[in-house]
């Protein structure tokens, strides 16, 4: 049986009802960089929608929220971040979730704990430094025990 992967874990995932027979299996697979043909890629389609469809639409759509949330902290941990590609990604994510939040199943909390703490990495990694940016006390940018003059 296929699964489905969340951080809550691996979750099977049937491929049919029960009431319906399993797809026919194509009689011979394409080798990776053979052609398929017509019939064989639209039978591998076919079974692959079927699956699909079997499969919770909350857990479907949370995956890609997952897939959504990694893309994102992918963009922040580039060497500079990203975050241009990383705001939009975090943006979509915050779409999705905010929206649907409890529609999206048992992956909704984490997803929420997610998308919080990818929005505060971008807040963190967008905002100048404080040290860069912070006044510094009288006395503090030369050796110790000066005073800057007047």
């Amino acid at each position: 049986m296929p699964t489905l992967w969340t951080p809550e874990g691996e979750h099977s995932v049937p491929t049919a009802p029960p009431d319906l027979a399993p797809p026919p299996e194509p009689e011979t697979k394409a080798a990776p960089y053979e052609e398929m043909s017509q019939e064989q890629f639209a039978a591998e389609r076919a079974a692959l929608e079927r699956e699909l469809a079997a499969a919770p639409a909350e857990d479907v759509i949370a995956n890609h929220c997952f897939g959504i949330f990694q893309l994102a902290a992918l963009y922040l941990t580039q060497s500079p971040p990203d975050l241009v590609k990383a705001k939009l990604a975090v943006d979509a994510l915050g779409a999705m979730v905010d929206a649907l939040g409890s529609r999206l199943g048992e992956s909704a909390s984490t997803l929420q704990a997610a998308l919080a703490q990818v929005r505060l990495a971008f807040v963190e990694l967008s905002s100048p430094s404080p040290s860069a940016t912070a006044p510094r006390p009288p006395g503090s940018d030369g050796e110790a025990g000066e005073t800057p003059g007047p």
